[in-house]
């Protein structure tokens, strides 16, 4: 048996708050055979991988004490009930995935977690993924996903997990595109307003062979979860029965992101020196949104010059909400969209070692559209003299 010592890690509150998750919308889109505690086991540890930089021996470590805060565990019983619920994960807990091809569809069953090892005498907890699941949780140029794990830790029913995952998936695709020339308004609405016909919905969430009464349907697969989505994450979601004939065909969401997630109120000031711990955590979390969903973010990753990776990490894309996005709103103020698109692009050209400046992104943009900014405008103050 493996003694951990020079990967011991002590518990981090404010790094769970703020860790995100990224997996593959195949992954996404499976089925998930287990039940809600082996899944949120599975989050947490999926939230612990770097894509940038894939973990040794596809193995991550986490701390009792984080788990146990991540269920909320704090009574007499909490090590007997992580070894059943560890126990349950690798008796019973697998992915059914089901990957389009040419020829038809690709079925995969993979057991997620095959090895989990902790010991009584200290606090580590080693994680070991399947081989066989890590192209869904570090291959990810393309076609996926990201979501906090703190959404996920409010959630406390499974399909309420599985759902939200699904929305995301659908929603994140609005952000990315919103501002892209190669979708219609029409399918920006689909990605705000996804449909998912009873059947696949039921296939996703395991659900084929019970609740076969829509009442019953209705109220564990969609009212309660969505309560707990609308609860405890940064949307509001609502839905709609679409009928064919007199049965109910497809369920049609709407999801909006909290307002305030996007309020300008919640921008960091003077005023964040004088917070509690918790409330400068639950700040940052709200400014890291605001930072995500601003369009200049969505520009910048078109260009590109940043990456998936900038934007799991929450320091960078606070620091570029705060320092550069502002130069980039006077910018435009002042010489237009255009102008911004232009020197971008200049940029991007400019950057012949973009891995030399990544380590310091913010003050590289930074210091550029400042120099640009001034530039344009003593041209542009010379020809209103002239």
């Amino acid at each position: 048996m493996t003694i951990i010592t020079e990967k011991e890690k002590s518990f981090n509150t404010e790094e769970l708050q703020l860790r995100k998750v990224a997996e593959h919308n195949d992954l996404i889109s499976s089925v998930a055979k287990m039940d809600k505690t082996p899944l949120k086991i599975f989050e947490l540890a999926v939230s612990c991988i770097d894509t940038d930089n894939p973990p040794e021996d596809n193995t991550v470590y986490l701390s009792k004490r984080e788990l146990f805060s991540f269920f909320d565990v704090s009574d007499s019983n909490k090590h007997s009930r992580f070894k059943e619920a560890i126990e349950r994960m690798q008796k019973q807990a697998f992915f059914q995935i089901k990957e389009e091809k040419k020829k038809g569809f690709k079925f995969k069953s993979i057991v997620p977690i095959p090895y989990i090892e902790w010991n009584d005498y200290n606090d580590n907890v080693r994680i070991e993924f399947s081989q066989h699941i890590m192209p869904y949780l570090i291959d990810l140029k393309t076609n996926f996903t990201q979501y906090a794990i703190s959404d996920i830790m409010g959630l406390n029913q499974l399909y309420s997990i599985i759902l939200y995952k699904w929305l995301c998936m659908s929603y994140n695709q609005f952000e990315h595109y919103q501002h892209k020339p190669n979708r219609t308004q029409k399918q920006l609405e689909e990605y705000k307003n996804p449909k998912i016909s009873v059947k696949d919905l039921r296939a996703l969430t395991d659900t084929e062979d019970i609740y076969t009464r829509m009442f019953h349907f209705t109220e564990w697969v969609l009212d309660n979860p969505i309560k707990e989505i609308n609860e405890n994450t940064h949307f509001n979601v609502t839905y709609d029965k679409i009928k064919k004939g007199r049965s109910i065909d497809s369920i049609q969401f709407h999801i909006v992101k909290k307002a305030n997630w996007k309020d300008e109120n919640y921008k960091r000031n003077d005023v964040q020196a004088q917070l509690t711990e918790e409330q400068k955590q639950v700040q940052n979390q709200v400014n890291y949104a605001v930072a995500v969903a601003s369009p200049y973010t969505v520009k910048l990753l078109n260009v590109p010059l940043i990456y998936a990776i900038e934007i799991t990490n929450q320091e960078t894309m606070i620091g570029l909400n705060e320092h550069v996005y502002p130069i980039y709103d006077n910018l435009v103020k002042e010489l237009g969209s255009d102008a911004l698109d232009a020197h971008l692009s200049y940029v991007k050209n400019k950057m012949v070692d973009y891995s030399a400046e990544k380590k310091n992104i913010v003050k590289y943009l930074s210091v550029a559209a400042t120099q640009y900014l001034s530039s344009r405008l003593s041209v542009k103050q010379m020809k209103k003299g002239g």
